[in-house]
């Protein structure tokens, strides 16, 4: 019997430790590729190197604190700005605010250049904020242990901006000709969408940037028992609003209590609001989601999923998912969750105000104030009112599942995971692709590299990681999927 090391085009994953990990092998026994559907040369030659190079970028960029707010992405952008000179590339570095700048480059096709066809290569350089306290490791230190990169934005969203300049600069480095320009965007404030946020580039820069396609976050690879199950590319997402609860009545000292107090009237009226549950519609990206899903999943979750909108077992099959899975039933419905609560300046103090945030994830074409008026008439309370905050979240169209693009990623996804299912996918959390959308580019989102729910769990989370087998099976398959959308063949 004889060993050899793989390529990364046909392994799956090196290794998806189990736990919290072990030792991970690069090597599997000679033959043929893991799933027996052989792949092909890469366009651009073997990523094995490439993907070493951009571990060593995404570490560096891990230990740039790019929290959020400030942001402080201008460093980020500095650095990025480095690697792409000395590659013989000129950025432009788009500055938003102080201390908050952007980063763009392109590679100009062979033939003329027509935004319409451009693909756009997009990833944000923030990440949410951490509690030390809670992290095992230096969250900023880049810290590598049992075959992991830790550290906060390892998954959200800098492995997908060091993945994302590892297909740029393989097109750069192999000369290929291009049949569309590819533009290299590294983003700002998208964990916040606020006044630094792709909005604002859009209206400053977007000639710079301009395009018809785009790969970013959103999508997954979903990763079960030791294999690629299917891979989620979503062409759809939930829109963001929060909004607050407030409760008023009378202050006073608290040796007298009061019924009118606002702290029982708020706690009263957020207990009722997380025991509410929204009404049922599917999108029909849920919709082929469910469909494609339903014969991966075992016999009698998938018997469910084909029934999940039929009028005799629908309401008892959304009951089940929604139950078996919180990503399921937040797909289905629009979701409200209570994030923050504020009331009180002293402990001897009656306030005579409460607070309470929650964050809802409406469906497309649900509106805020429907679900208002349903959460109005459940609290039934005079003093307790609704305030809907400014940060109101973007309803965009869905991109379309018939494009080039979409066609690319599905058939490269399936060659390099074995013929695993590719599904449209709606994501629950935002991304910068609705705005993009707003704009007439068919976005997708990809996050390429394969993973367990315990590690997809960890995004935005305490010891946020990521596998670095699983990072370098998504350079190369990101790398893949560029060449195969843009190279001349």
């Amino acid at each position: 019997m004889s060993w050899k090391r793989v390529s990364l085009s046909n392994l799956i994953l090196l290794a998806l430790v189990a736990g919290h990990g072990g030792v991970v092998r690069a090597q599997i026994r000679q033959g043929p590729p893991p799933f027996g559907i052989p792949s092909p040369p890469p366009l651009v030659g073997d990523t094995s190197g490439l993907a070493r190079e951009a571990q060593d970028w995404l570490v560096e960029l891990v230990k740039i604190n790019t929290t959020n707010p400030p942001g402080n992405e201008q460093a980020a952008a500095n650095y990025l700005a480095g690697i792409l000179t000395k590659e013989g590339i000129t950025p432009e570095i788009l500055e938003v605010a102080p201390g908050r700048s952007a980063l763009v480059a392109r590679l100009r096709s062979s033939a003329v250049a027509e935004p319409s066809k451009a693909l756009l290569l997009v990833a944000h350089m923030d990440v949410v904020g951490v509690d030390r306290s809670k992290w095992s490791v230096d969250p900023f230190g880049g810290i590598i242990k049992d075959g992991y990169l830790y550290g906060r934005g390892s998954n959200d969203d800098k492995g997908m901006l060091a993945a994302n300049l590892a297909a740029f600069l393989a097109l750069k480095r192999s000369n290929v000709r291009l049949s569309r320009d590819v533009i290299f965007l590294a983003t700002t404030d998208e964990e916040q969408f606020g006044d630094a946020s792709l909005k604002t580039l859009i209206a400053k820069y977007w000639d710079k940037f301009a395009a018809g396609y785009a790969i970013n976050e959103g999508g997954k690879v979903v990763v079960k028992d030791g294999k690629v199950q299917h891979v989620a590319v979503q062409a759809d997402e939930k829109v963001p609003v929060n909004v607050t609860v407030v409760a008023r009545g009378t202050a006073g000292h608290a040796s007298i209590p009061t019924k009118d107090n606002p702290v029982v009237h708020l706690a009263a009226a957020v207990a009722k609001i997380g025991d509410y549950t929204a009404p049922v519609h599917f999108t029909s990206i849920t919709r082929r989601y469910f469909e494609g899903l339903a014969t991966l999943e075992d016999e009698d979750i998938g018997k469910w999923m084909r029934v999940v909108d039929t009028p005799d077992r629908g309401e008892h099959a959304q009951r089940v998912l929604s139950d078996a899975n919180p990503l399921w039933n937040s797909m289905m419905r629009d979701s409200i969750a209570p994030t923050m609560l504020q009331a009180g300046v002293r402990v001897n103090v009656i306030p005579s105000e409460a607070r309470a945030n929650l964050n809802i994830r409406l469906l497309p074409g649900d509106t805020v104030s429907a679900l208002l008026d349903e959460l109005t008439k459940l609290v039934n309370d005079p003093l307790v009112h609704f305030e809907v905050q400014p940060d109101v979240g973007l309803a965009a169209p869905n991109s379309s599942i018939e494009t080039d693009l979409y066609a690319t990623i599905t058939k490269v996804c399936a060659r390099e995971f074995g013929g695993a299912p590719v599904l449209p996918f709606m994501s629950t959390g935002a991304t910068d692709s609705a705005q993009l959308r707003l704009h007439s580019v068919q976005a997708y989102g990809l996050r390429p590299f394969p993973l367990t729910d315990e590690d997809d769990r960890r995004m935005h989370g305490d010891d946020e990681r990521l596998p670095l087998a699983a990072f370098a099976t998504g350079v190369d398959l990101l790398t893949r999927i560029v060449a195969e959308f843009c190279v001349m063949k």
